[in-house]
């Protein structure tokens, strides 16, 4: 919570801001945390569910855009070289469209949709929501999306701190304002 003299950020358990020393009037009545928050292992297990159903389609996926390239190289009897040059190439840019632009939308869509969570958080009954309990905007999870990426860039440290923030926040979700909750 913010004091409302100062504006420094303060525990929502805090009876006085730890900034100014103002005494908050609502947090005699709030004795818990206005939400439950998911931790970081229920959040670590709803990737992995996320992971099994998102991989298999892209492997076939990938599959698909191999023999693609097969097919449309001219000549797939008299050079083995090139089919296998086609294929990698649209295997390639198989990779970076399904990989790239179809795990962003995977997880933008879903997160700032009416369920506001991937399947494998709606299968542990998690949601993301704004810092009020609100659905994200698509805007807000793309800022999410693309924040996992600092996130892991600095050794995975990102996501670690759900399991030792108050709010069980990872760093993405502190850069884009939202929460991961129980419904």
């Amino acid at each position: 919570m913010f004091c409302p003299r100062c504006g420094a950020a303060n525990s929502d358990l805090a009876q006085f801001c730890s900034a100014c020393g103002t005494p908050f009037a609502v947090a005699a009545a709030v004795a818990t945390p206005r939400f439950q928050y998911s931790g970081f292992w229920r959040r670590f297990v709803a990737l992995v569910i996320d992971g099994f159903i998102f991989t298999p389609i892209a492997v076939a996926l990938l599959a698909t855009t191999g023999i693609f390239g097969m097919i449309l190289h001219p000549d797939p009897d008299e050079d083995f070289r090139g089919v296998l040059a086609a294929m990698l190439g649209v295997s390639i840019i198989g990779i970076l469209l399904i990989l790239g632009v179809g795990h962003w939308l995977y997880y933008t869509l879903m997160e700032s949709s009416r369920y506001r969570a991937t399947l494998g958080k709606m299968a542990l009954g998690s949601v993301v929501t704004d810092l009020d309990g609100n659905r994200i905007s698509f805007a807000r999870a793309n800022g999410r999306f693309f924040g996992k990426w600092v996130s892991g860039a600095i050794f995975n440290i990102g996501y670690l701190m759900a399991g030792f923030t108050e709010k069980k926040q990872a760093l993405h979700d502190i850069l884009a304002s939202t929460l991961v909750i129980q419904k």
